[in-house]
C-alpha cells in the first residue's frame, strides 16, 4: 500500500489526522535533524499500524514534508487505519 503524508516535526505531541483539503498530515515529536524524524515516522506509523518497522518504508521525500511511504501490511488492516484516522 502507498501512503502520502505531510510530516510536520518538532511538535509537542504526535498525531495523526487529516487536514481541511483531505491531506493526511502527521505531528511528530523528533526534530528534523539528521534523518531523526524520517526514523521516528518510520517508528510511528508502524506502532499505529500494528507491523514492524521493517513493513514502513519511505520511498521519497526524505529532505521534503511532504513524503510517499511504503507500507507492507494487509489491505484489512490498512483499511481500519484510515477508517480509524476518520474517525
Amino acid at each position: 500500500m502507498t501512503l502520502h503524508l505531510k510530516v510536520k516535526p518538532g511538535s509537542k505531541v504526535d498525531q495523526l489526522f487529516y487536514d481541511a483539503a483531505g491531506q493526511l498530515n502527521a505531528k511528530i515529536r523528533a526534530p528534523a535533524q539528521d534523518g531523526k524524524a524520517n526514523a521516528y515516522l518510520v517508528e510511528f506509523l508502524a506502532k499505529q499500524l500494528g507491523t514492524a518497522k521493517s513493513n514502513v518504508t519511505i520511498v521519497s521525500g526524505f529532505t521534503n514534508p511532504n513524503k510517499r511511504l511504503d507500507i507492507d501490511v494487509s489491505a484489512d488492516v490498512y483499511a481500519a487505519f484510515l477508517a480509524k484516522l476518520s474517525q
